[in-house]
């Protein structure tokens, strides 16, 4: 079970991790997680390049190990790279320590400047060891393009339903979400551009 849109509460209990940005106008921020994926990841590279937009990739350390040339192409293509840790960890089920080690594994590939967490499970305790080091990224719209009981129009209306200006949008370059993209990524790019959004990075 998942919420398209973050409940207040979640909000109030990290402050400073960015589910928002700023209200500047029409921009909004396209985010994809769980990659680097052979399949998954130059399907959505080749329909950005084509479509002329940046995003930002929260990345696992383990998958991006597998995959230099996908990262090597992530970052000459112009897109930003997030830490997502390394192995995709469930913050509810993981002591502190191992939580944030698992982060800092992957800080040599990925970066430290901005950390998703997995599922956006996160605990008090891992966000207060964390935050001086990162900058904890949630989102303000969730796509629902992994969940293999929508169809590509329910991920659509998702995602138009409730964008609004600063979202950061959540998507997945996945195997398991790749279905999901072929029928809906441009349209929802193309349909958002038609709103006059324009797309940034983080």
């Amino acid at each position: 079970m998942y919420l398209i849109r973050p409940p207040f509460l979640m909000r109030w209990a990290f402050p400073k991790a960015l589910f928002r940005m700023p209200d500047t106008g029409r921009d909004v921020y396209l985010t994809f997680d769980d990659g680097p994926c052979q399949e998954a990841t130059p399907f959505v590279l080749d329909i950005l390049a084509e479509e002329q937009v940046h995003a930002t990739f929260f990345l696992l350390g383990k998958n991006a190990e597998k995959e230099p040339q996908l990262m090597l192409r992530i970052r000459n293509e112009g897109h930003s790279i997030g830490n997502h840790g390394w192995d995709h960890l469930n913050g509810w089920k993981t002591p502190t320590t191992e939580y944030v080690a698992n982060w800092e594994r992957a800080v040599p590939l990925l970066g430290g400047q901005y950390f998703r967490p997995p599922y956006g499970r996160i605990t008090p305790a891992q966000y207060r060891a964390l935050h001086p080091q990162t900058t904890v990224v949630m989102w303000d719209v969730i796509s629902g393009d992994f969940d293999t009981r929508i169809t590509p129009d329910q991920c659509h209306a998702n995602v138009m339903g409730n964008t609004r200006s600063g979202s950061i949008i959540v998507m997945h370059d996945s195997q398991k979400a790749l279905p999901k993209l072929r029928c809906s990524l441009k349209v929802i790019i193309r349909s958002m551009k038609a709103e006059g959004f324009q797309f940034k990075k983080l």
